[in-house]
């Protein structure tokens, strides 16, 4: 089956208001910028994001955020955005921070039929017992906090031992970026870049990838794909220029001396 679609804005034009998205990315490394700008430019809102991070001012999610098109974000670190910071803290904006392996294991299991799983990370904390701020209401109280959730022991190699439930995320669309995919939607990731797409594409009910390189299919050694077809819906061959186009969150630099 061919799942290449003409372009970026044909493959996200169903999405609707109010959709939940999963975003592939860590940080500017990997994110689906062409499918970001193209829901930018489709006025969709009211979006719900699951994603590792909200990218930063002015590129990646930062796009949607500075727009005001999201409502509510499920992430790790939003330390790089300071429009993130103010909606949050101005009661703008619900957000749900989740502890960075669980957020990874909350999209797998939803990828792999699973509703739910246990972990040891967060508990004794506000994760477990709840009342972290989701969303402020504008005088700056909590409006909507996390609620407490399920916990249980298990006996361990190390004795009993007290872990947490957590749901697993299924997202109504799953937007992603690969290096490599062919048009039955097998998908390769390079290097750092591979990061959360992989979750992120199996969680969506319709997934799209953006690929760098668009390739028949039987060019890609099966041993070599990190993405089966199986969880991809729609297929954007990029642009040269928009392939090329790979923002550096933070740049360092020092003098090299004298010479």
């Amino acid at each position: 089956m061919d799942k290449v679609v003409a372009s970026a804005a044909h493959a996200v034009a169903d999405i609707p208001d109010g959709a939940t998205l999963s975003v592939g990315g860590f940080g500017l490394c990997g994110i689906p910028s062409a499918l970001i700008r193209a829901l930018l430019e489709a006025g969709t809102k009211d979006l719900e994001v699951v994603s590792n991070n909200a990218g930063v001012d002015g590129w990646g999610l930062g796009l949607l955020l500075g727009a005001g098109r999201l409502r509510r974000v499920v992430a790790s670190y939003v330390g790089e955005n300071k429009e993130f910071a103010r909606q949050y803290l101005s009661g703008e904006l619900e957000v749900e921070l989740t502890p960075q392996g669980t957020l990874a294991e909350r999209l797998r299991a939803g990828g792999s039929g699973i509703p739910a799983f246990f972990t040891a990370t967060g508990v004794g904390t506000q994760v477990a017992e709840g009342g972290l701020p989701w969303k402020y209401d504008a005088d700056g109280g909590i409006e909507i906090a996390s609620p407490p959730k399920q916990t249980q022991v298990f006996e361990t190699a190390d004795g009993p031992r007290q872990f947490v439930l957590e749901q697993a995320i299924v997202a109504d669309f799953g937007l992603v970026r690969a290096w490599r995919g062919d048009r039955h939607g097998n998908l390769v990731f390079r290097d750092s870049a591979r990061n959360f797409n992989p979750l992120a594409a199996m969680a969506g009910r319709v997934t799209i990838a953006e690929v760098e390189e668009l390739v028949e299919p039987g060019q890609i050694d099966p041993n070599h794909v990190h993405l089966p077809g199986a969880f991809v819906h729609r297929v954007v061959e990029l642009s040269p220029e928009d392939a090329a186009d790979k923002r550096i969150e933070k740049r360092t630099v020092r003098e090299t001396g004298g010479q």
